[in-house]
């Protein structure tokens, strides 16, 4: 049993009545009457509230899995067994890691109504999330006690890298609206072929395609049959060290090359490529061979919901050795990172131009889009100037690290964490549709 705020305030007041009845013996008496009168309906309305064994019900639906970055529903459905109306407060105790306080949500149930209660949640870190009991105020139209009923079961929800982002590209490209999402309409610029079959020669055929020495075994012209070449590998490469600690809207950068990870892999196998996956830190640690088949994006999405790291220090050098160990087919290779300064890149760029001589390298890095809006202020007084001169600098050495890459003939994607998604589809399409891979 829980006293309400009414009770307290109806308490004072009745407590303010018997003190001036010290002065006036009228209030004293009017004093005592209200006293009694709130004893009598405090007494009502706990009978109405504790006679029942089971007065209200409530049980909450989710999905098993939350989708890490993204809002995710959470329903609760509440069933009054009341013969009268009764007001309700209702708090669900959510994974203490959301750190809120505002999960509490007041109604009005009919004799024996129903209500569903909807609220959404938004995970940053991946894992496994404890959800405890409902708690329910119930209170009646009186409103001077209220019966605590705890309701539902507890629940362990695992939170995985972003796959409702996945539903969406899907819905999108089927009803061909995926230009909504921001992905661009790239016209495809030349081909390329695979060798399929030989075969003999028909009127139409191109002669340069004749491949003679079939033709010289069986006396007769036969020509090579070519495919377009539509399967490439794409391999995701995640680099988990010290600089991708940086966090945006709570979520690290980590997390985020994740959620980007998982949506590219898909798009590249329903665009026939081959997806696979990498990631290092101070040590090369995952891989995920390259393919298309069934059941890859499921390999792909619980390897990255295992990821864990310490932040240490990346170890180009492992990363190159291991690559080449472990992909022997020129292949696209995206990796992940975050370089802030010219002196960061020079560290690792002897590995990246070593992979570059066999294979297709996409750096893609983060700008810091506070810090871009910052530098974009007009500064107040001496210290904003020196500020904003510092914030200039570290934008300047970001498009540097570019245009450094590119004098190498390594490709790069430098975008902000929210438009990540977005602009690595963007580009995938764009180096296929140059027949770069």
């Amino acid at each position: 049993m829980f006293l309400t705020k009414r009770f307290y305030i109806a308490a004072l007041a009745t407590i303010a009545l018997l003190i001036l009845g010290y002065l006036f013996p009228f209030v004293f008496v009017v004093g005592q009457v209200v006293m009694l009168l709130l004893l009598a309906l405090s007494i009502v309305e706990f009978f109405l509230l504790w006679r029942q064994k089971k007065p209200v019900d409530a049980e909450r639906y989710c999905a098993e899995r939350f989708s890490n970055g993204d809002d995710n529903e959470v329903n609760i459905e509440v069933e009054s067994f009341f013969p009268f109306a009764v007001n309700m407060e209702i708090i669900d105790e959510i994974p203490v890691v959301f750190q809120r306080r505002d999960v509490l949500f007041k109604l009005k149930l009919a004799a024996g109504g129903k209500e569903i209660i909807r609220y959404k949640l938004r995970p940053v870190k991946r894992g496994i999330y404890d959800f405890g009991k409902i708690i329910l105020y119930a209170t009646t139209k009186i409103g001077l006690i209220s019966r605590r009923i705890r309701c539902g079961k507890a629940l362990d929800v695992t939170v995985y890298p972003s796959y409702v982002m996945l539903n969406k590209y899907e819905f999108m490209a089927i009803h061909n609206n995926l230009d909504e999402l921001g992905i661009k309409k790239i016209r495809r610029i030349g081909y390329n072929t695979d060798f399929e079959s030989i075969k003999e020669y028909t009127q139409g055929d191109d002669f340069r395609s004749i491949n003679w020495k079939a033709s010289a075994r069986r006396h007769f012209p036969m020509v090579n049959v070519y495919e377009d070449e539509r399967s490439q590998q794409i391999y995701s490469i995640i680099d988990k060290g010290r600089i991708m600690q940086h966090a945006f809207r709570g979520m690290t950068l980590l997390d985020y090359a994740i959620n980007a990870s998982l949506v590219l892999s898909y798009v590249a196998i329903i665009k026939e490529d081959k997806a696979g996956l990498a990631t290092f830190s101070n040590n090369f640690e995952t891989f995920v061979s390259a393919s298309k088949q069934n059941g890859q994006m499921q390999r792909i999405l619980e390897s990255l919901y295992h990821q864990r790291t310490d932040f240490g220090e990346s170890d180009y050098s492992s990363l190159y050795v291991n690559l080449n160990k472990h992909i022997n087919k020129r292949s696209l290779l995206i990796i992940y990172t975050n370089f802030d300064t010219i002196k960061g890149i020079d560290r690792q760029l002897e590995y990246l131009r070593k992979l570059t001589r066999q294979h297709v390298v996409l750096v893609v890095f983060f700008e810091d889009s506070e810090m871009k809006d910052f530098a974009d202020k007009a500064p107040l007084n001496i210290e904003g100037y020196y500020q904003q001169t510092i914030a200039e600098k570290f934008i300047s050495d970001k498009q540097r690290v570019v245009l450094k890459l590119k004098q190498y003939g390594i490709y790069s994607l430098l975008t902000a964490p929210e438009n990540l998604s977005v602009n690595i589809i963007n580009k995938y399409l764009e180096l296929k549709a140059r027949g770069t891979i």
